[in-house]
């Protein structure tokens, strides 16, 4: 079995200071987090910014600077890019635009679907173009599949030659309105899998840590981090890092070895 991948979700779009004091909201916060959470194993962080007013937004110009920042303090881990639908206007060029920045991966929906008060879009031309300018970047797409039909989608693209395989995917799994987390639906999305494809787990909320144990005993990946999970516990608001430890001590008790960088640039192709 493969060494593990554990990958960082610091942010997001929904979680707020007042939903849980630990978000990381400033560019300063999220760096200090990422840092924090490469120091204890993480070696993908999936980054979403925010603007001045603490509200989503896909400008390029903060990924540019939280980019830097990282680099400044020298924090070894690959940095992921959220393309996703929550952050502004839903343009193809305002979505995409910091992919034109050094960044190695990059998410990717391919498809729409509902959350708890919005929805999910991603149409065909958004999909497409997305993925083109990912790989005219050399950036590895990172496939967020909120049900199944994301990831036929998906095969259907990389037949077209849209999308190269092998495929990554991220089973996002227990958003409102998608996917529920289940043993069941975690079996069901691997099965629909193209061969040779690797895939990471987000279990969203209470479906977490059932989410990641299956992962660890089934070979897959995780993702952790306040964007999928705000409490550790009942009343006990949640911290990047605390996460990322629960994390370490299910994989040690279920004796599964953590990924290094250069392990997971190996296991998802990354050169």
């Amino acid at each position: 079995m493969e060494k593990l991948i554990i990958t960082i979700a610091p942010t997001g779009n929904v979680p707020t200071k007042k939903t849980n004091p630990n978000t990381p909201i400033t560019v300063e916060e999220i760096v200090r987090d990422i840092k924090t959470c490469s120091e204890k194993g993480a070696t993908i962080a999936h980054i979403h910014v925010r603007d001045s007013n603490g509200n989503p937004t896909s400008d390029k110009a903060i990924y540019k600077e939280v980019l830097k920042r990282l680099d400044e303090e020298n924090i070894d881990i690959i940095r992921q890019l959220s393309t996703g639908a929550r952050g502004g206007e839903n343009s193809i060029d305002w979505r995409g635009q910091m992919l034109e920045l050094n960044a190695q991966m990059a998410s990717l929906a391919t498809g729409s679907s509902n959350f708890m008060t919005s929805v999910n879009a991603n149409s065909p031309e958004l999909i497409e173009t997305l993925a083109n300018k990912m790989k005219e970047n050399n950036i590895k797409p990172e496939i967020e599949a909120f049900d199944v039909a994301m990831i036929s989608n998906a095969t259907r693209l990389c037949k077209k030659g849209i999308l190269k395989g092998p495929l990554h995917f991220n089973l996002v799994m227990n958003v409102p309105g998608s996917i529920p987390g289940t043993p069941k639906n975690l079996f069901h999305m691997i099965e629909s899998m193209p061969e040779g494809s690797t895939w990471t787990v987000s279990g969203i909320g209470s479906s977490q840590m059932t989410m990641i144990a299956m992962a660890i005993l089934m070979g897959g990946h995780v993702r952790t981090g306040i964007e999928d999970v705000l409490e550790l516990k009942k009343g006990v608001p949640a911290t990047n890092g605390s996460l990322v430890e629960n994390v370490l001590n299910i994989a040690r008790a279920l004796g599964r070895e953590i990924a290094t960088i250069e392990d997971t640039k190996r296991i998802l192709g990354l050169f």
